[in-house]
């Protein structure tokens, strides 16, 4: 079947056009993507009516695009930064009457368990026990287990986009203002990494997101161009060594770094630090590198049910 998928994130909203059937991985058909960053358009805590309107109109030519590319089923859903608005479900009650698409809001130990699912379908059983961690716009997951449904599923407010905005004043961040993040990002996952240990220790730890991948990429990893089948690492070390250079450079030379995102180059700062803190509290000297991540989750979970 042609499945579309509406991924509303806190950065960018994503429709994604794939070909799937139960048995087979999803081959992507069709991508169409905006930076609407929503997370910086909340009023407050609440989604602003330039937010909305942008979402909506997004949504309208979203549908468009599904209907010219002969979409069957289209599946919505939202993450951090809808879920964390105080009228995010009356702004998305609003779209679905206006737009009939009804997107789902994710709570974030599911989106923890949909990546999860996600890469234990990409690396398979040979993997053993899993540990995955995610850095999005607005919240860090973690998950692990031996099975595709994780022991553990763990949300935190600690995404690249929100900890920039909530945290650093100037750029470059003055050497205060990383270490009162480094020190707040490393006291809320060392609460929660008992939960996780105490399960097992991984075989297997893989990173999953922009963030990481552009991480990877800058510390040696394979360029994108070379395909998803390239086996991509992070290496612990060299994380350490480039958090710290991020840090000390202005956001303009960090896009200047081959495989930096302009767009996402303001905040790679915090999304090192949140990356440097998971590897070093949670033992990891290397984190391999996952193509698949939440959008996959939602597409073979969908699959699952329509075919069980």
């Amino acid at each position: 079947m042609r499945l579309g998928v509406l991924d509303v994130g806190s950065n960018t909203v994503h429709l994604l056009v794939v070909d799937a059937h139960q048995g087979a991985r999803p081959l992507p058909a069709f991508s169409h993507k905006a930076e609407l960053s929503l997370a910086a358009l909340l009023d407050g805590d609440r989604l602003s009516a330039e937010g909305e309107e942008r979402l909506a109109g997004f949504v309208d030519e979203a549908l468009q695009i599904a209907e010219d590319k002969g979409v069957e089923t289209l599946v919505a859903f939202a993450t951090s930064a809808v879920r964390d608005a105080a009228n995010g479900e009356e702004v998305l009650d609003r779209i679905r009457e206006r737009s009939q698409v009804d997107i789902k809001v994710l709570a974030g130990p599911d989106e923890a368990k949909l990546t999860f699912l996600a890469v234990r379908r990409w690396f398979g059983w040979s993997s053993g026990r899993l540990l995955v961690v995610d850095i999005g716009g607005g919240s860090l997951e973690i998950a692990a287990g031996i099975d595709e449904d994780p022991d553990v599923a763990i949300s935190l407010p600690l995404g690249a986009g929100r900890l920039t905005r909530d945290w650093f004043t100037s750029d470059p961040p003055s050497p205060d203002e990383v270490r009162k993040l480094r020190r707040h990002v490393r006291a809320e996952i060392a609460r929660r990494v008992g939960e996780v240990v105490r399960y097992g220790t991984p075989d297997h730890a893989v990173a999953t997101s922009k963030t990481f991948k552009q991480l990877a990429r800058i510390a040696g990893a394979a360029p994108s161009s070379e395909g998803p089948f390239v086996r991509r690492t992070l290496q612990n070390e060299a994380l350490t060594e480039w958090t710290d250079k991020l840090a000390r450079i202005s956001t303009e030379e960090r896009a200047g770094i081959p495989g930096v995102s302009e767009r996402r180059a303001s905040q790679l700062v915090a999304g090192a630090i949140v990356a440097d803190a998971a590897m070093d509290l949670f033992g990891l000297t290397q984190l391999e590198v996952c193509p698949w991540a939440l959008r996959e989750g939602v597409i073979l979970r969908r699959l699952d049910v329509i075919t069980s």
